[in-house]
């Protein structure tokens, strides 16, 4: 198991190269089960969880090839089970269920289980499925679902969910007539698996909107798709810009993506340029004290919320963070309080006091986000930053390390 040495107290200064979106090419690596034939993408991200889809598409008889892009031939899949011992370590492996059943009648996927951040339960897309006329049985502990076509349905979503947007919009693409998802996500990585599926045939309106309407068609045909920029690991930058007091040149980027972002740093005293696909980022010496809320796109991200917690540790005053989408999303808190920041937690809401320093210590994981801003305090702090468990981090931002080492971190990943 590895982990990150940080030697904190180095502003950075350089240019940073923005990876392709994993949460947009997961569910666009799940869309090739809708067509035969040969999808290729992109500006894949180098990560764990897009390894795991792989062996996951891989299983199912699907012919993966990574090279300067990735091509999944999905003329041969014999077998439409997604076992527990690849789902258990990536919940994103739920997004093949809406495919399997829209274009083979059947599917077998096991339950993802836990989170480390809380209760993200598939109710809505098993209901959603039912809905159009699937059969969803439980079965030791995996979800079959069968239909002999899916059929078009007016589905409300309980709340707001990427994941079970994204499922029933695939199901809905090779369904029999019209499906209408109200209270959809608006998210980028939606609109950007909707673009996907136009291209190979489907017919979709709404996107970006709360209500998405989908006509289904007799079949699809593959295509290509270049995957957007991952707007959390360029947010994630902006942040280690203005907490080590440095100056980024982040390219390859979305900025209309960023726009509640890039609200926030504005506020907290980053100053923020934005060039076409470029956003410049520069730290004044001072970090200003603000308060934010998660919600959904466009909102504030809630998987920016550890590292903007970060940030306001070194605070000039107090701040307010609300965690409104996931109930267990605030271990990385006791983790900082090791470093020294002063943070008191109040259910949801975490009450930041600002300190003068943050202390290189010993500290540990607990997930993706978490893992950031673990990094990016040891990027702020005196002294020597451990960070274990990285395989967390692993899974999100693509050779992170080197990445901050080429703008002057002072960083190393190390075998335990």
């Amino acid at each position: 198991m590895d982990k990150l040495l940080i030697d904190g107290g180095v502003p950075l200064h350089g240019e940073v190269h923005i990876s392709g979106a994993k949460n947009a090419a997961l569910p666009l690596m799940a869309a090739s089960l809708l067509a035969p034939g040969m999808h290729t993408f992109s500006n894949i991200p180098r990560l764990r969880d897009i390894r795991t889809m792989l062996r996951l598409l891989e299983h199912m008889g699907a012919v993966c090839e990574d090279e300067a892009r990735l091509a999944i031939d999905t003329r041969h899949i014999h077998t439409l089970e997604a076992p527990y011992e690849l789902v258990k370590t990536m919940r994103a492996s739920v997004l093949v269920l809406g495919p399997l059943v829209a274009r083979y009648g059947e599917a077998k996927v096991s339950l993802p289980g836990g989170c480390a951040i809380g209760a993200r339960p598939i109710n809505l897309h098993l209901k959603g499925l039912e809905q159009m006329g699937a059969q969803v049985q439980l079965e030791h502990g995996y979800v079959v679902a069968r239909a002999d076509r899916l059929k078009g349905a007016s589905i409300f979503l309980d709340q707001v969910t990427v994941t079970g947007t994204e499922n029933l919009m695939m199901a809905a693409a090779l369904a029999r007539g019209t499906t209408t998802l109200y209270n959809a996500a608006k998210e980028p990585e939606v609109a950007a698996l909707a673009e996907y599926l136009s291209r190979m045939g489907a017919c979709i309106e709404g996107v970006g909107s709360d209500t998405i309407t989908v006509r289904g068609v007799d079949d699809l045909t593959a295509s290509h798709f270049t995957v957007i920029p991952d707007r959390i690991e360029a947010a994630t930058y902006m942040v280690a810009a203005g907490i080590t007091n440095g100056h980024l040149k982040l390219v390859h980027c979305r900025p209309e993506h960023l726009g509640a972002v890039t609200e926030k740093l504005k506020a907290a005293g980053l100053v923020i340029e934005i060039h076409g696909e470029t956003v410049e980022v520069r730290g004044n010496g001072r970090i200003v004290s603000v308060g934010v809320k998660t919600r959904p796109f466009p909102g504030f991200p809630t998987d920016m919320q550890a590292q903007f917690m970060s940030l306001m540790a070194l605070g000039d005053a107090t701040s307010v963070i609300v965690e409104q989408i996931f109930e267990n999303r605030f271990m990385h808190v006791l983790e900082l309080k090791r470093m020294g920041a002063d943070i008191e937690l109040e259910g949801r809401t975490a009450v930041v006091k600002g300190v003068a320093k943050l202390s290189g210590a010993p500290v540990m994981a607990t997930d993706l986000r978490a893992s950031a801003s673990l990094v990016l305090a040891g990027l702020a702090a005196e002294g020597t930053t451990e960070v274990h468990r990285i395989y967390h981090l692993d899974r999100g931002y693509e050779t992170i390390e080197h990445k901050l080492a080429a703008v002057g971190a002072r960083i190393r990943r190390v075998r335990e």
